[in-house]
């Protein structure tokens, strides 16, 4: 084989390059295959026993085969893998010293994992902050996916994944406030989308990435990544966004007309863009400000506004499991919206639960209107798990 190094990417997909020639674990080989041979490279620097390695590849399984022969088999397909990389390119990588086996230290190899780790302490040391962010963003650009994710069960895996992850993340959330203070705007928008990939519930991620759309004038991006992020948050968890980021998206919300802008613009600015019928369905920060606006003219008019509070029970008691609540939530959002008027306001203000904001509706209508909507949901989905329940309560003016 060419002395040129092999390039090894244990980050995201496991592969192996030399030259313009490579494997990788998308090929059509079994798991066990590319378990041992990443546990090879990984451990390169010492030989490991065959006890060891069977005790990797079957564990409490290995006595029930005959593990020297089995171990034996499974090396002839690991070599047969990395044959394709050179002239018997397995029997050269992978040796075989005193009944136990080795990776071949001769042959250099290049790992993601050890550039990744150093130019993150190169970072660190950088004695000015361009540098850092230099070799931070490099760092972070390698960073394709978490250790080994396709064997991310074996045991072995799992500190060592958890430690890159953790590793790439603070080393993200450190880059941020450099790029931020620096108006690099742009650059913050790649890295938070990137970082967001392999951590989709970090609320930090979502703030840089909406104050960067901000900046960048793409206030609609920035509300539609609040809006995402709360409806991501709302299914996984059943919690809602900071003040933080509510804060954030009400001034995505504005829009920054810096200059004079002539009425018929403006007009055009507040025209709703879909003229559909039914209730108007907004999150719920947005429902609070228009709550907040019924209360003060309620307080002038004295016309009668009545909130209605639509919560998802599971019959007999417990939890919904998260499809069926999905489902149902879906569900009762499109039986809510097709039943109330145009005027009518609502929102999810919870994981199970819908508010209504029912302007010029007295409490027996507004009692009219719920049952109506349960009534329409047990006729449709006669089969569902769930059991809606509703209170209605009168709007409190604000004086």
């Amino acid at each position: 084989m060419a002395q040129e190094p092999i390039k090894v990417c244990m980050l995201g997909e496991f592969s192996l390059q030399n030259g313009s020639v490579g494997v990788n674990d998308g090929d059509n080989r079994t798991k066990k295959v590319w378990l041992l041979l990443a546990y090879m490279i990984y451990c390169r620097g010492r030989t490991t026993t065959p006890d060891e390695l069977v005790e990797l590849l079957w564990g409490s399984e290995g006595g029930s085969i005959n593990p020297l022969n089995a171990l034996k088999t499974m090396f002839h397909r690991v070599r047969a893998t990395l044959d394709p990389l050179g002239e018997r390119a397995g029997h050269t990588l992978i040796l075989r010293r005193e009944g136990s086996y080795v990776w071949n230290s001769d042959i250099p190899v290049e790992l993601d994992i050890d550039e990744f780790d150093r130019l993150c302490k190169a970072g660190a040391n950088a004695r000015s902050e361009e540098k850092r962010i230099e070799k931070w963003m490099e760092a972070a650009a390698l960073y394709r996916g978490d250790f080994l994710a396709k064997l991310s069960n074996e045991i072995w895996v799992v500190p060592i994944a958890a430690y890159y992850h953790n590793l790439y993340v603070d080393t993200v959330l450190s880059t941020l406030p450099l790029l931020e203070a620096r108006r690099r705007w742009e650059d913050m928008e790649a890295l938070c989308r990137a970082a967001l990939v392999h951590e989709p519930y970090s609320e930090e991620f979502y703030r840089y990435l909406m104050v960067s759309l901000i900046w960048q004038d793409r206030q609609r991006s920035a509300a539609e990544v609040y809006e995402q992020m709360s409806e991501l948050l709302l299914a996984r968890f059943g919690i809602m966004p900071s003040d933080t980021m509510r804060a954030l998206y009400r001034e995505a919300l504005r829009s920054r007309n810096d200059n004079t802008v002539a009425p018929g613009v403006i007009l055009e600015q507040l025209r709703e863009e879909e003229n559909g019928a039914g209730a108007l369905f907004c999150d719920y920060d947005i429902f609070k400000s228009i709550y907040h606006s019924f209360a003060r003219a309620v307080a002038r008019s004295g016309d009668a506004v009545h909130l209605a509070l639509i919560s998802i029970e599971c019959q007999g008691g417990g939890d919904l499991p998260r499809r069926s609540l999905d489902r149902v939530v879906d569900n009762l959002k499109e039986l809510i919206q097709k039943n109330l008027r145009r005027g009518d306001i609502a929102a999810r203000c919870s994981v199970s639960q819908f508010i209504l904001l029912l302007p010029q509706a007295n409490y027996e209508n507004s009692c009219m209107v719920c049952e109506r909507i349960i009534k329409t949901f047990n006729r449709q989905y006669p089969h569902s798990p769930a059991t809606l329940r509703s209170s209605v309560h009168p709007l409190e003016p604000n004086p």
